[in-house]
């Protein structure tokens, strides 16, 4: 069994998509935690872009990464600058530690269809690195 965290500051947007989409990409082999250095919820747009691609993340949770730290990680990434610079040590010596600068839609100010249009380019974006990431890595 392979386990897997996606790290982001807040837990709610970046890497709860990265969540939903590795756990489509994988089999039962692999075990998927996201986290964040803080806990701010799901956030209702990233809810919204990934249930347009077929994806319920409505029962994720937002956890904190210090809940996760009897866990030993195969692989860590990181979706943001802030949580790869800000992040607690991690106990997983031999993890596999990644890192992606992913654009954050919830910083986005305007209308509600430039809102939904920056969740849809995060999406694409962390959906093509999650299929490449299970490509390369699984």
């Amino acid at each position: 069994m392979k386990n897997i965290l996606v790290l982001c500051t807040g837990n709610s947007c970046r890497s709860q998509m990265a969540h939903g989409y590795l756990n489509q990409f994988t089999n039962d082999d692999v075990s998927i935690y996201s986290a964040g250095i803080e806990t701010h919820g799901i956030n209702p747009g990233a809810q919204a872009i990934m249930k347009k691609d077929g994806i319920d993340i409505s029962k994720h949770t937002s956890n904190h990464v210090d809940e996760y730290s009897d866990v030993t990680f195969d692989y860590i990434i990181t979706v943001c600058d802030h949580a790869k610079e800000n992040c607690p040590f991690i106990p997983s010596a031999n993890a596999l530690r990644l890192h992606h600068n992913f654009f954050d839609p919830s910083k986005v100010e305007g209308t509600e269809e430039e809102k939904e249009n920056a969740f849809l380019k995060a999406r694409e974006e962390i959906k093509g690195y999650c299929k490449d990431f299970v490509e390369t890595h699984l």
